[in-house]
């Protein structure tokens, strides 16, 4: 069972609004079979990675921190945005758990990739398993601010973890993917796990430049 791309024939696309992180943009397309074009609007997103580190113990490495959408405080993994031009992702991930969670990768795997809202956004995931992590020396410690500045963390038994997923007490979604595919990764003696520098055929995106101008209003 595998994903696959569609040819779907893009006439016209169009920015409804671009904002620092995403755009909304408007496409209107015919699939394949169909006469009719039909019109939908969708968030365009750089990508995001995520990193589940695991101590000897399989606890979790957790971070708190204040999620302003919801008005909430979310127990998390460290993640982030791909925003850095020619940064492959394992190496943003890597990035990621040094500058919120002050650890050194180890050794890294690939364990699991979604899209975040595909009927909504093309935000693409990926989560990588973290193991013999160090502590980042002092003198490298990233500065947090914002949001950030104010993150906790902590370490907890990876089962615990999937307990408050299962019982609704956490809501972050990459905890959620994330927890869950550690679990049934661990059931199989982690021999699901991949390369971490796999290829990722679901970003980039194909090119669906119809070729005409992106109009921004």
């Amino acid at each position: 069972m595998t994903d696959t791309h569609e040819d779907v024939r893009l006439h016209s696309r169009r920015t409804a609004y671009s904002g620092a992180i995403s755009d909304m943009v408007v496409d209107s397309f015919t699939l394949p079979g169909h006469d009719a074009a039909l019109q939908r609007e969708y968030l365009q997103h750089p990508g995001a990675v995520g990193i589940i580190a695991l101590d000897a113990d399989d606890r979790v490495l957790v971070i708190n921190q204040y999620r302003h959408p919801v008005g909430m405080r979310l127990w998390e993994v460290p993640a982030g945005l791909l925003d850095v031009d020619g940064e492959p992702p394992h190496i943003a991930a890597a990035r990621e758990l040094a500058e919120e969670a002050d650890l050194e990768v180890g050794r890294l795997d690939l364990l699991v990739e979604w899209f975040s809202s595909p009927g909504i956004s093309d935000e693409a995931l990926r989560v990588y398993v973290a193991r013999d992590c160090t502590p980042v020396p002092d003198a490298d410690k990233h500065e947090r601010t914002g949001e950030e500045r104010d993150i906790v963390t902590g370490w907890v038994p990876l089962d615990d973890v999937v307990d408050a997923v299962l019982s609704g007490s956490a809501h972050n979604p990459t905890l959620v993917v994330a927890s869950l595919a550690a679990a049934a990764a661990k059931r199989r003696g982690w021999t699901t796990l991949r390369p971490a520098d796999s290829p990722w055929p679901a970003r980039p995106l194909p090119s669906r430049d119809p070729g005409a101008s992106d109009r921004a209003e």
